[in-house]
């Protein structure tokens, strides 16, 4: 199970692609703790991912449910938290070391890039701010994820914020392209371009033995290799998003829309709507029959095709001609890697126990 825990709706960012409303609104330690409950009776380990608005506004409340869901073992949880990262002290890194708690940061590539789109309420750009917050993590935290979100105004910049982010420390890099907004041809060329020459880089890169994690490839590849792994959401199967106020919904996008509500907090969640959430948001979609990548892209993400289509029965069209564009451009990367029987490769995408392999080396590196 994986419960998201949507603390607040307020946040002391005004980024220009953001999908929330902001509010007011906060969540108890008592509902906080009773959707827990609630949502883990019969299971053996949970997630629990710190959502907001900016999570870090309750930052004491995270602390306070970390030491109360550790207190309550043996139930296994695995804490992160999802965060601007504008408000990240020494303090709260030291404290998230201790409680386990890992830190996933937003960074839109180069620090240009960056203040196009993720501002301060005054429209003042984010990056100077956020730098050493970013490198003072990853220091830390050198696996933290960091989640880059793409523009159609950014998109040119794309591979420059790639190698910003590395040469700061991100190993483990998630770009999101942003659906939501107006992808003219130019912007989708400067998208194309950018992706190819992150190829030639990622080529390089496994050549040099370098480690790294990059979703927009490495997802891909392993929905050929582990057939499946591309497929599913789980929505509100095996994942479950908590409003401040105690309403479930599916997933994070859906927090707000009551149309989706699957029950309260104290009152249980509703099985039956669960299931015809998931059901239906499994069907084929219209625009999906007989394409050839069913299964490998991510057509069933309830988010992004409610966020972009308004319902989650269809696709976004500029979402399809990314992934028919990505897949097969992913999969020529691994072929060539896997005929040049590159160790790294074979490493990284064919041995399950690699992660662990590789975090062990370099321990003791």
């Amino acid at each position: 199970m994986h419960l998201t825990l949507h603390l607040t709706d307020r946040c002391n960012l005004a980024c220009r692609y953001c999908y929330q409303r902001h509010g007011t609104k906060r969540m108890s330690f008592e509902t906080a703790m009773a959707a827990i409950e609630e949502c883990t009776r019969g299971e053996e380990n949970c997630g629990i991912i710190f959502f907001g608005g900016e999570p870090l506004l309750e930052a004491d409340l995270i602390f306070r449910v970390i030491a109360e869901c550790e207190r309550r073992a043996p139930l296994k949880y695995h804490y992160k938290v999802t965060t601007n990262g504008t408000l990240v002290s020494d303090a709260f890194v030291a404290k998230a070391n201790a409680a386990r708690l890992h830190i996933a940061l937003s960074f839109d590539g180069t620090p240009l890039a960056h203040d196009r789109h993720r501002t301060f309420a005054d429209g003042k750009g984010t990056a100077e701010a956020l730098v050493p917050k970013l490198e003072a993590v990853l220091q830390d935290q050198p696996y933290a994820p960091v989640m880059m979100t793409v523009n159609p105004d950014t998109a040119g910049d794309f591979y420059e914020g790639v190698q910003w982010l590395r040469t700061h420390g991100a190993g483990y890099i998630i770009t999101s392209l942003n659906f939501v907004a107006e992808w003219n041809e130019r912007a989708k060329k400067a998208l194309w371009k950018s992706y190819k020459k992150l190829g030639a880089w990622y080529l390089d890169a496994y050549r040099r033995e370098e480690k790294f994690y990059f979703a927009a490839f490495d997802k891909r590849i392993a929905s050929h290799i582990w057939p499946g792994r591309g497929g599913s959401c789980l929505l509100g199967k095996r994942q479950i998003s908590v409003s401040p106020d105690g309403v479930y919904y599916p997933c994070v996008q859906f927090v707000g829309h009551d149309e989706f509500a699957l029950g309260r907090v104290g009152e249980g969640l509703d099985a039956v709507r669960r299931t015809c959430f998931f059901e239906r948001n499994e069907r084929m979609k219209p625009s999906c029959a007989g394409c050839a990548l069913l299964g490998r892209c991510n057509n069933r993400c309830g988010c992004l095709n409610l966020s972009t289509t308004g319902t989650i029965d269809d696709v976004p069209p500029f979402h399809c001609e990314h992934e028919r564009f990505l897949i097969p451009f992913a999969d020529r990367l691994a072929e060539t890697l896997f005929k040049e029987r590159n160790a790294l490769f074979l490493q990284r995408h064919y041995n399950p126990a690699y992660p662990i392999a590789s975090i062990l080396e370099d321990m003791q590196g």
